[in-house]
């Protein structure tokens, strides 16, 4: 078992780093997309904000999978057409944005505007009092819920399989259905378990260094 374990391990391993680069990539998309989308959701500018609102919705009412599909299947018909990797990327940035955003915005709102009366009084500037006062206290509000999306990204990449993206998921098939044995399907679950503990561990040490704002 030991032997055969380190035989396929280099290819789950290979599909890891594909799935670490759909996750990576989304989360450096998806995040600073969705902090815009939030401003842009409290703005007061109507038709910004319903178009946006109407964006949100789409993007959260629908399947993650389905969107995939469209982009990578639907979109050819007419005339877009995007590799399986940029394909699975834009579908992932698109959809997580919508959900941070909506994130961002309720950590905006929950902050005092007391605060920012209480910035003009002492001199700040608007971008000092945004950097210094505000984002610090959204991003502690926001870390829970944050996290938990980032934890579900980590297991929503293995959708990219259903494109052919070679994953994690995709390599632990492969093997599990060449060498009809399910322990390929059980090391890619112990992956996906170990890459969860690591964000997880980032994440707590990011809550405690925010515990600052209180």
């Amino acid at each position: 078992m030991i032997d055969y374990s380190l035989s396929i391990l280099p290819a789950l391993l290979s599909g890891a780093q594909m799935t670490l680069a759909v996750f990576g990539l989304t989360i450096i998309g998806a995040i600073p997309l969705g902090l815009l989308l939030s401003l842009g959701l409290l703005a007061k500018f109507k038709p910004l904000h319903y178009l946006l609102d109407l964006y949100v919705w789409l993007m959260r009412g629908t399947p993650l999978l389905l969107q995939l599909i469209f982009v990578f299947y639907g979109l050819p018909v007419v005339g877009i057409v995007f590799n399986r990797f940029d394909a699975a990327l834009i579908a992932f940035i698109l959809n997580y944005a919508a959900y941070f955003a909506e994130i961002f915005r309720g950590g905006f709102q929950a902050v005092d505007n007391g605060q920012i009366e209480a910035a003009e009084v002492l001199g700040l500037t608007y971008p000092q009092t945004i950097a210094k006062i505000i984002v610090p206290q959204t991003v502690k509000i926001v870390l829970p819920s944050g996290g938990n999306e980032v934890i579900n990204l980590i297991k929503d990449s293995s959708l990219v399989y259903v494109i052919g993206i070679g994953d994690l998921l995709r390599a632990g098939n492969v093997a599990s259905a060449r060498d009809v044995n399910l322990l390929p399907l059980l090391l890619v679950g112990i992956i996906y378990l170990l890459l969860t503990a690591i964000c997880t561990w980032a994440l707590r040490r990011l809550e405690r260094y925010y515990r600052y704002y209180r």
